[in-house]
């Protein structure tokens, strides 16, 4: 955990920026590479009536480390993926409870 949930990004893209991303994400938020997941999501854009071209939408899941950790965080995504030839990139953060999270029966 954290677990970022990317959309709008090609699986090759991600691909190419996954490691340098969770090499720089260990350290601003300063857990072990284990602990972190990357999902790719496919998804259909549509306005208009029209299927259109999406825009890269990173949402992480993680327990809340404050607004530094987070600011700095969705900075290094925003880089990783603009690097991938994404102008625009929007980082969405979800804060979880621990005792709301549940791994195999138990709470952390």
């Amino acid at each position: 955990m954290p677990q970022l949930k990317i959309r709008g990004v090609e699986v090759e893209k991600i691909c190419s920026f996954s490691k340098n991303l969770i090499d720089e994400l260990e350290d601003i938020i300063n857990c072990p590479r284990s602990y972190f997941t990357i999902e790719h999501i496919s998804s259909t854009f549509i306005a208009d009536g029209s299927v259109t071209k999406s825009y890269p939408f990173v949402e992480v899941s993680w327990f809340d480390r404050g607004q530094e950790v987070q600011d700095k965080t969705a900075l290094a995504i925003t880089k990783a993926v603009q690097c991938a030839g994404y102008e625009n990139v929007d980082v969405v953060f979800t804060a979880l409870k621990e005792n709301e999270y549940y791994e195999n029966g138990n709470h952390f």
